[in-house]
């Protein structure tokens, strides 16, 4: 039985494909076939490729093509809907719901990467969280721990849940090494969200995804 996730953060530049990398190579030391996408990127470098998506394509085990892990890419590192509309594309969430069930096909676990925070928009009338319900997929949220990190989690939170969308774990990752009062921070987000803690990531500068692995675990999973 494979399981899919939806992964989203507090914020953009909190380690969402970090974490993301991170979980896959935690499930592929596990015997697991493990694949990420990222339905929807901005800012690509000369040859046309994008950082995260390089990266969600390294970290993962089982190989896609490239319609598959990224249906929409743009050019400009800004906000998605205003990159698409430049590009004068429409962001379709049928294409990235076909991606989602190939991917599923080919592997025992897949994290479906959002674009920055939880309600980025995509489209006039539509955001990121439009696209977690389209796919139906539970969430992981990754918190990067940073003054007012508590005040983006509990919303995103309520916005998850006014969704219907089952919230099944979060990350913390300390992405400011000297933020202050750390643990007490953690303890208030862990009493607070109603989900499981996945896992503590401290800073690690320079690191790779697969050392950040031991430092995590997966939502209840059959076979892990």
């Amino acid at each position: 039985m494979n399981q899919a996730y939806f992964l989203t953060g507090t914020d953009t530049e909190i380690g969402k494909t970090f974490i993301t990398c991170a979980l896959l190579h935690y499930a592929a030391q596990r015997g697991l076939r493990a694949a990420g996408i990222k339905p929807v990127a901005a800012g690509t470098d000369p040859e046309g490729r994008n950082e995260d998506v390089e990266s969600i394509r390294a970290a993962s085990n089982v190989a896609l093509p490239d319609a598959i892990i990224n249906p929409y890419c743009f050019q400009a590192a800004i906000a998605p809907h205003i990159a698409a509309a430049e590009e004068g594309v429409t962001i379709d969430f049928a294409p990235i719901a076909t991606a989602c069930d190939h991917a599923r096909q080919q592997a025992d676990l897949l994290i479906v990467e959002g674009v920055g925070g939880f309600r980025v928009p995509l489209g006039v009338d539509r955001d990121s969280a439009d696209l977690a319900v389209a796919l139906g997929l539970p969430v992981i949220l990754v918190v990067g721990l940073r003054l007012g990190c508590i005040n983006h989690a509990l919303l995103t939170a309520e916005a998850i849940a006014a969704r219907g969308l089952p919230f099944v774990g979060w990350v913390a990752n300390q992405i400011d090494p000297a933020m202050p009062r750390l643990a007490e921070n953690i303890a208030t987000l862990n009493q607070r969200l109603g989900a499981p803690l996945l896992g503590i990531v401290p800073h690690l500068p320079g690191s790779d995804p697969a050392a950040a692995a031991s430092h995590l675990k997966l939502p209840e999973f059959r076979g892990i």
